[in-house]
């Protein structure tokens, strides 16, 4: 039954699917469900190496059961903002947190990132990140601080002197950029490797080659990222032709 719920057989299938090294899309053509729901099945509940289907039966449970208790009992409750479909949001906050742990995001950080993502200040207090996420204040300080490594997220205080962490458009242009120096240092690394192994060695080749690959690599991210930066602060329907245009004002290189 593609459309309804989960079973548990399923998800013991699922899990001898992720054992013998099974392709999503193969796991999800043998159950006859979209390979969607089985990326997001094993994604929200530890990830291919940890998957257990006894684990993410009651994990599943447990999540529908605080959806139906923390979900608006009032008739008088406010409306989503802009006329917007709550359980709609609820659902793509599901698949936004899926694809960030599918990029390589932890599960609770992956969480706090999509939260931040679509709320339309851009900005959230711990609080308000406890409360709609339902999980403890140590967990979100602990993503927050993982995402702050990452800069991904910047904190600072409001009129009220609360702590509030931020995800605006230049933190994109800004990890990116940490990207690109993160991968120049790995080459420089990679580099000095050729002078202690000797410059005539296989070893010392292999380095060399790798090197150039992630100089060229780093260069890129850099060049694109400063680039492609006015494409964050576009209006709505200006296209990437409009603004993506090489920026003769600001260096290439990698800071």
């Amino acid at each position: 039954m593609p459309g309804g719920r989960l079973t548990q057989t399923e998800r013991q299938q699922i899990a001898l699917g992720l054992a013998d090294s099974l392709a999503y899309a193969e796991i999800a053509r043998r159950l006859d469900r979209p390979t969607s729901t089985i990326t997001r099945e094993v994604m929200r509940n530890g990830g291919p190496t940890t998957y257990r289907a006894e684990i993410a039966h009651r994990a599943t449970a447990h999540r529908a059961h605080r959806r139906r208790q923390a979900a608006p009992q009032d008739p008088k409750a406010p409306p989503q903002a802009y006329g917007r479909d709550a359980e709609a949001v609820r659902r793509y906050e599901e698949t936004l947190t899926t694809v960030l742990m599918q990029s390589g995001t932890p599960q609770m950080m992956a969480r706090v990132l999509a939260c931040l993502f679509i709320s339309d200040a851009g900005s959230l207090t711990a609080s308000e990140l406890v409360r709609h996420l339902q999980v403890s204040p140590a967990s979100v300080s602990k993503a927050i601080a993982f995402l702050e490594e990452q800069n991904l997220v910047r904190r600072e205080r409001d009129e009220r002197r609360r702590e509030r962490y931020i995800i605006d458009a230049d933190v994109w242009y800004e990890s990116m950029m940490a990207s690109a120096r993160g991968t120049a240092h790995l080459a420089d690394t990679a580099r000095q490797g050729v002078g202690v192994l000797g410059s005539a060695t296989p070893a010392a080749a292999r380095l060399e080659n790798i090197a150039r690959f992630l100089d060229f690599v780093s260069e890129s991210i850099a060049r694109a990222a400063d680039q492609a930066r006015d494409v964050l602060h576009a209006k709505p329907g200006t296209t990437s032709n409009d603004t993506a245009q090489p920026r003769p004002d600001r260096p290439d290189q990698v800071g």
